[in-house]
C-alpha cells in the first residue's frame, strides 16, 4: 500500500528475456512496460531514469546492493552510446562488478545472449522511442 501521491514501484518476479524495445519501453515475460528498466537476479524492476544526463550513482542502489552475486552490469544508454560518469565506474569498480555501456539496443540483445547462458548478469536500459 503507498501514500496518497505516490506510486507503486513495477517489479516483476526473477529474470526474463527481453522479447521488443522500443516506443518508450520493454516487452519481457509477456508482458510489457512503458519507461526504463532495471533487470537484476531478484526481479525487474521500473527504473526512473530517461537520459543518461540526470543518470548518478543513487540510480545503481539496487544493483550495488544485489546479494546474489552480478558480475556484470550492462548499460543501455538510449539510442546512442555514450560513456557513464567517472564517479558511477568508480562505485562498479570498487565493488567488482563490471560495466559495460552500450546503446539501448545493443544491450538489450547481449542481456538476452548472456542470460540464455546463465551467467551473472544485471542490465540496467534507458528506454528509447524509436530504435535504429
Amino acid at each position: 500500500m503507498t501514500a496518497q501521491g505516490e506510486r507503486e514501484e513495477a517489479f516483476f518476479p526473477g529474470q526474463a528475456g527481453i522479447d521488443a524495445y522500443g516506443n518508450g519501453g520493454f516487452r519481457f515475460a509477456d508482458m510489457s512496460h512503458r519507461g526504463s528498466v532495471l533487470m537484476l537476479p531478484s526481479g525487474i524492476y521500473s527504473w526512473p531514469v530517461t537520459s543518461m544526463a540526470e543518470l548518478a550513482v543513487g540510480h545503481f542502489a539496487k544493483v550495488l546492493a544485489e546479494d546474489s552475486g552480478v558480475e556484470l552490469l550492462l548499460l543501455g544508454t538510449g539510442l546512442d552510446m555514450m560513456r557513464p560518469a567517472a564517479g558511477i565506474r568508480e562505485a562498479f569498480k570498487a565493488r567488482g562488478i563490471g560495466l559495460d555501456f552500450m546503446a539501448t539496443g545493443a544491450a538489450a540483445r547481449t542481456y538476452n545472449v548472456l542470460l540464455a547462458e546463465k551467467r551473472a548478469v544485471a542490465a540496467a536500459l534507458i528506454a528509447v522511442d524509436n530504435p535504429r
